[in-house]
């Protein structure tokens, strides 16, 4: 959505304030703590994540820039009781399981993995792969994970490709819902998922998932800069029993040109928990400054003082975040040039400081922004409802993120 529409939009707010209280052993922290260690932010909400019957903290823990197994066991200790990871996170899977025999109760803390291969992002299995290697994926997981079962495992980041046909033949191969199904049976996964960041055909491919019957949970993008036509798919999921879980809330999580250190972090991710059907949101946790600030969030209600801090925000950012999921310039660039992909590892390059991961995933690119160095026509720029300069985005981009640039 725009901007102004965005604003027009969100008259609708609440104003009771959460009373916070310290969380209780039955969501995984443990008795005896010392009162300094209660004062700290931490989890004071769980939801049930649809059929799943998984009650998940409101805040939840993304592991794809996972420093150390330390940093798991203090989120447990705060109330945390959700984890997702995948074998193209790095050493991500690894430092769980070595965090693993620290924890109190494996039976209430869920982990989320994806059906991907150990190489750099992206390294999801392709449609076609055989039943074997799904197994072998998951099965990988495990031994990293020191685990005998995960609780969710994905078809991860569904609608990167234009080609509709080629993203639903990964939502439904044959060989990945049989392999599923065997290991379910086996007892090492206990439900299927899919997540979509877009840009192409988010919602439909989600719906589509929902209404399968297939799969037990979603995670879709959503921030308060885009997906207008995600709360639909938000409804048929409730109706459907499918668990929903957020990512990209931060809406490119950029430095902010006033003082609101934490305050659009918050109001971004209550936005997010407004809604009734989202069982929580996962964000990248990287340290514990990040465990002190995320989790303040928790429990609480949205606000017209929150309201004021995302209008803010989106006015100072709304003409150069490119919109997560969105890609409608894309069908103008005679090259192909993925432009919507191509900035969001540019965030992750510049505003998650994401440096290496960034490049690895731009390196693997069939094609890149190379093509935009010595473009005139810029059609892309003529084709942003939002007024971004995507030329020339994309040619800071490739100089960022190519390997070949840096001198």
């Amino acid at each position: 959505m725009k901007r102004r529409d965005f604003i027009k939009s969100s008259a609708t707010v609440a104003t009771a304030a959460a009373v916070l209280g310290p969380i209780d052993v039955a969501h995984g922290t443990e008795g005896g703590k010392a009162s300094a260690e209660n004062d700290k932010a931490r989890v004071k909400s769980y939801r049930t994540l649809g059929r799943t019957g998984m009650k998940i903290g409101d805040i939840s823990f993304g592991a794809g820039k996972l420093p150390a197994a330390s940093l798991i066991v203090r989120a447990v200790e705060r109330g945390v009781n959700y984890f997702d990871t995948a074998p193209d996170y790095g050493p991500s899977e690894v430092f769980i399981g070595e965090a693993m025999p620290r924890l109190p109760d494996r039976s209430k803390i869920y982990i989320a993995s994806k059906f991907c291969q150990t190489k750099p992002y992206p390294g999801h299995l392709p449609a076609g792969s055989s039943e074997q290697e799904y197994v072998d994926a998951v099965e990988g997981s495990l031994k990293r994970l020191k685990t005998n079962y995960i609780d969710a495992v994905f078809v991860h980041a569904i609608g990167e490709s234009p080609d509709l046909e080629k993203e639903r033949k990964r939502l439904f191969d044959e060989n990945m819902l049989k392999a599923f199904a065997r290991l379910r049976k086996e007892g090492k996964v206990r439900f299927l998922a899919t997540s979509s960041h877009g840009p192409h055909n988010m919602e439909t491919l989600l719906l589509e998932a929902v209404n399968s019957g297939h799969y037990d949970l979603i995670m879709p993008a959503f921030n308060f800069m885009k997906f207008p036509k995600v709360p639909e798919v938000l409804q048929t999921a409730a109706k459907k029993g499918v668990g929903v879980i957020a990512m990209k809330t931060l809406a490119g999580a950029k430095e902010s040109g006033a003082d609101l250190s934490g305050v659009m972090e918050h109001a971004a991710f209550k936005w997010v928990l407004k809604h009734p059907e989202v069982a929580g949101l996962v964000v990248t946790f990287a340290n514990v400054g990040h465990l002190d600030l995320y989790l303040q969030a928790s429990g609480q209600t949205f606000t017209a003082a929150d309201q004021r801090a995302l209008d803010q925000y989106a006015a100072h950012h709304g003409q150069d975040y490119c919109r997560t999921g969105c890609g409608d310039c894309e069908a103008g660039c005679a090259q192909g040039v993925p432009v919507a992909t191509i900035l969001r590892q540019q965030m992750y390059f510049e505003d998650y400081h994401d440096e290496k991961r960034a490049m690895q995933t731009y390196a693997a690119l069939e094609k890149n922004a190379a093509a935009c160095t010595g473009c005139a026509e810029a059609s892309c720029n003529q084709l942003c409802a939002y007024g971004l300069p995507v030329a020339t985005k994309l040619r800071a981009a490739h100089r960022q993120l190519s390997f070949d640039a840096i001198s």
